[in-house]
Parts: structure tokens; C-alpha cells; sequence
């Protein structure tokens, strides 16, 4: 119902600023944690940014009118009881993600998995009424031999297969905690979880994904030939609704969503599609494929669950990319 109190966690981040802007834009007041309260005006700029080019009450003062913060970390339990007060949800978006490989796995994996389990108690003890947890597709599709059969929501990541690196092992080893966590302690707050898989669309602010970098490096010219990489989109425009749908319907407690849109996709591909429509603004952007001994890894990915259960109706994974280069060139003329 509109007007009640919804937790965003990490709400600096890419997914979590946008799903700070749908939620207003469904009528919903937000309390959003950062680690600092330096980060409060930036996500403001943020939230701003993303509700004028929606339609909605654009600029910091409209924005900060159902927006407050709380602080809080992931590795403590300071802040958390304070941020879930008077919550009907949570949508537990919040997670590390560093830049390369850490010194040591359980860097990530400690404060993944002990941070959602921190998030369901406060949120338990608060009388919560469902959290939405933002997991990733690698928790879902690592791990396993190359196959032409789709990952779904029935798919988990094995963690004692090929290529699993520590940001997947976390992400995977954080949805079973929880997942455990509401089964045997969960006492009437429900759970869902959103598994997206690569990340892009508009950016709203210096925070992005790791999958808008790619991007960025294309049309900087950092790569002098595209890398042989295949994988699938998701606009972050849609994994906040998804957010907001897994929150609200009862068809989704209880339950996992896989946020992709259609298809895989080749980095090849990404890379002429920005030629081919953004012109001279993609001039240093390569069009040459790296040459590469043995198969490509593709992971192909199904979300008929949420477009059957939810009624969720994604953008192409063409429009995330346009709209996550666009977005990049407007961040740029400023």
C-alpha cells in the first residue's frame, strides 16, 4: 500500500538508488541506509536525477521530501535496529562488490552473508512484513558445464565447480544463510529474492555497476580489441520493479526471481550496436574481436517466472546497453 515505510539498503548504490526512485514514484516513503551520512546528498542528487527523467517530482528538494537515511554497515550491528523502525518491507540491496579479486575470499563473504542475516533479524524484531533480497544470477549459474538448457529459478550455483570466484561464492553463500534464516527463524516476516544477472541502464550518479564499466571502457577506447565475452542484460529500471513487484504480490513470498531480459548477448555485439547508434560518439569504440583459443562460456538464463507470476515485462537487453551508454555521455557533458 502507498504511503508506507520502505527500507532500501545501500541506497548509494546503482540498484539501490533506482529502487529508491521507483518506490516514490509508487507513492511509497523511503528510509535508505549508507555507510556514511557524507553519502546523503549524493544519493539525493541521485534519486533527483532519476525522478525527473521518469516524469516524476524531479530536483533534491522534491525528492528529499519521502527520502530519509539511516547509517549502517554490513560488518556491525550499530544503526540497524534504528533503520527497519516503523518498516512495512525491506529490500535488502546492499552487498560488496570490489573491484578485482580480494586478498582473501571471506572478505566478501563475511559481510554478504553475516550482513543479510543482520538485515533479517533487525527486520524480524521490527515486525517486518516481507524482505526482498538482492542476490545475483551468480549465485544461480556458476560452477556447472557449458549447457544450452536455461538456468532458472530451480538453478544454484556449485561452488565446488570451475570459475566460481569469491564475489559468486558470496552472493551464493549469502542467499542459503538467508534462505535458512526464514525457514527456521523467520517468525511471520517473508522472504523473496531477486537473482539479476549483468546490471545496465541509466546511471544516476558516479556508483555504477560492473557491468556499466564495460561500457564505459568501450567508449573511452580502454580496450584496443573487444574481449570474447558473452553474457545477459538486465536494465536496472526493471530490476527495481521486479524489486517492487517480489515486495508487494503474495504470489511471491517464499520465492526466487531470475531479473533477466532476452537472450544472451556478446560484448561483439554491444560494441557495434553503440556504432551503429550513437555515431561520432562512439568513435573510439572497437569494433575488432579478440582472438581466442577454445569455447566461450555462455550462460543462458530464463525469467519466465517473474513475466508469469508477476507480470513482469523487462526491456531488451539492446535498450539497457543504449540507455546505459547515453546515460554515461550525459554524466560526461557535465
Amino acid at each position: 500500500m502507498s504511503g508506507e515505510r520502505v527500507l532500501v539498503t545501500g541506497g548509494s548504490g546503482f540498484v539501490g538508488a533506482h529502487c529508491v526512485v521507483r518506490l516514490l514514484e509508487a507513492g511509497y516513503r523511503v528510509r535508505a541506509t549508507v555507510r556514511s551520512a557524507a553519502r546523503e546528498a549524493q544519493v539525493r542528487a541521485m534519486v533527483a536525477e532519476g525522478l525527473a527523467r521518469a516524469g516524476g517530482p524531479g530536483g533534491p528538494a522534491g525528492a528529499a521530501a519521502d527520502v530519509t537515511f539511516a547509517v549502517a554497515d554490513l560488518a556491525g550491528d550499530e544503526g540497524w535496529a534504528e533503520a527497519v523502525d516503523g518498516c512495512a518491507y525491506v529490500l535488502h540491496v546492499a552487498s560488496p562488490f570490489p573491484p578485482g579479486e580480494p586478498a582473501h575470499e571471506d572478505d566478501l563473504i563475511v559481510p554478504a552473508r553475516d550482513g543479510a542475516l543482520r538485515v533479517l533479524r533487525a527486520a524480524r524484531a521490527a515486525g517486518v512484513r516481507r524482505v526482498v533480497l538482492t542476490s545475483s544470477f551468480g549465485a544461480v549459474g556458476y560452477g556447472h558445464p557449458q549447457t544450452e538448457a536455461p538456468f532458472t529459478e530451480e538453478s544454484w550455483t556449485d561452488l565446488a565447480g570451475p570459475g566460481v570466484s569469491a564475489y559468486v561464492r558470496s552472493k551464493t553463500l549469502a542467499e542459503r544463510a538467508a534462505w535458512r534464516f526464514a525457514a527456521a527463524e523467520g517468525a511471520g516476516t517473508e522472504l523473496a529474492v531477486v537473482n539479476p544477472v549483468g546490471v545496465f541502464g541509466p546511471v544516476l550518479g558516479p556508483d555504477y555497476s560492473a557491468s556499466v564499466a564495460l561500457v564505459r571502457h568501450l567508449l573511452d577506447g580502454a580496450m584496443a580489441e573487444v574481449p570474447r565475452l558473452h553474457f545477459a542484460a538486465v536494465d536496472v529500471r526493471d530490476v527495481a520493479d521486479l524489486h517492487l513487484r517480489a515486495m508487494t504480490d503474495p504470489a511471491a513470498a517464499g520465492e526466487r526471481f531470475v531479473a533477466a531480459a532476452d537472450g544472451v548477448m556478446s560484448l561483439h555485439e554491444v560494441a557495434v550496436l553503440l556504432k551503429e547508434r550513437l555515431g561520432a560518439a562512439a568513435a573510439k569504440v572497437p569494433t575488432a574481436e579478440a582472438a581466442g583459443a577454445g569455447p566461450v562460456a555462455v550462460r543462458h538464463t530464463s525469467s519466465a517466472k517473474a513475466r508469469r507470476l508477476l507480470g513482469w515485462a523487462p526491456r531488451t537487453g539492446a535498450e539497457a546497453v543504449l540507455a546505459t551508454a547515453e546515460s554515461l555521455l550525459r554524466l560526461d557533458r557535465r
